[in-house]
């Protein structure tokens, strides 16, 4: 196995005693041997001008990214850097740290980790979305966790005529719709009823949004489709938000169309700690317990080990 040489921290400048982690993390990293580089502005206020590197050219000079931030902050590198297939590490410096991995309370003992190589790569699956109006596509973007389509007025409805590959699927009427990944079943599709999918099932979960019907239920569906959703509202106020953090607005009679991503996201993830346990200490509360298992093992997705 090849010792990693250089690695790319990107910061979260919002977030709580960022600075004073990611100096930390640079000390830790120079000490052991490791070439460190930051974004150009975060590198020039940490007094460090010469470290700084476009974010853009990450994927030329480093071989894993760090990011110091929550999930969204995540969730926005992944997106970005999904095509270069750089491994992500996520260092929780949010509230709920689903998708970070490590936390800063353990830097030194996370980066030892890392650099001798105990670690899988867990591959998520991303989807790609695009506005059709008029039948041309106006607007596209892609996302690990979902893409969500709502109203945008207190107290009315949107409805969400959905079709997969072609075939007619159901008419939804309330809130919106959201179309998720396994990654996402545990954001906002989870917030509105929809299961939690294990992540390395592959396929797409369509999760309606407070549904005026008692028969609107999540559906399960096969990542290789298409889904196609035309939205029309009375009110004229919908939009569409991709991971929650990029949204364009929608009229009516737009088809918004999901499908499964070329790229994918690389998400390190320690082999001691299963995707259950995350979602029972994330989720429930639960702090960590020491339980016997027989057989199996703890990989949360596709993986494989870092060689």
């Amino acid at each position: 196995m090849d010792l990693l040489k250089t690695i790319g921290i990107k910061v979260n400048r919002y977030k709580p005693k960022a600075f004073q982690v990611a100096e930390k993390m640079k000390q830790e990293l120079e000490k052991r041997g490791v070439t460190v580089y930051f974004e150009p502005d975060i590198a020039t206020e940490m007094g460090y001008p010469e470290l700084g590197l476009a974010f853009q050219q990450f994927a030329e000079y480093v071989e894993v990214v760090f990011v110091l931030g929550g999930d969204g902050t995540l969730l926005g590198v992944a997106r970005e850097i999904a095509k270069y297939r750089l491994p992500i590490l996520g260092f929780n410096l949010g509230n709920l740290g689903f998708l970070s991995e490590a936390e800063t309370g353990d830097l030194s003992v996370a980066i030892d980790r890392v650099l001798s190589g105990n670690y899988v790569i867990e591959r998520r699956l991303m989807i790609e979305a695009e506005v059709i109006r008029d039948g041309e596509v106006i607007e596209s973007g892609v996302a690990l966790n979902d893409v969500g389509i709502a109203k945008g007025s207190f107290g009315r409805m949107i409805t969400c005529i959905t079709y997969m590959d072609g075939v007619y699927l159901d008419t939804y009427s309330g809130d919106g719709i959201i179309v998720s990944t396994p990654t996402g079943s545990t954001a906002y599709s989870l917030a509105c009823g929809g299961p939690i999918v294990y992540p390395g099932i592959q396929t797409l979960l369509l999760t309606p949004i407070c549904s005026h019907t008692l028969t609107s239920r999540p559906m399960v569906l096969p990542s290789e489709s298409v889904i196609e959703i035309q939205v029309t509202a009375v009110h004229k106020e919908m939009g569409i938000t991709i991971d929650g953090q990029i949204g364009y607005d929608l009229k009516e009679g737009d088809v918004v169309r999901v499908k499964r991503s070329k790229d994918f996201a690389l998400l390190i993830k320690w082999q001691d700690r299963s995707f259950f346990e995350v979602v029972r200490q994330k989720l429930q509360g639960e702090s960590s317990v020491d339980v016997s298992r027989v057989g199996g093992n703890n990989e949360g997705a596709t993986t494989y080990k870092n060689s």
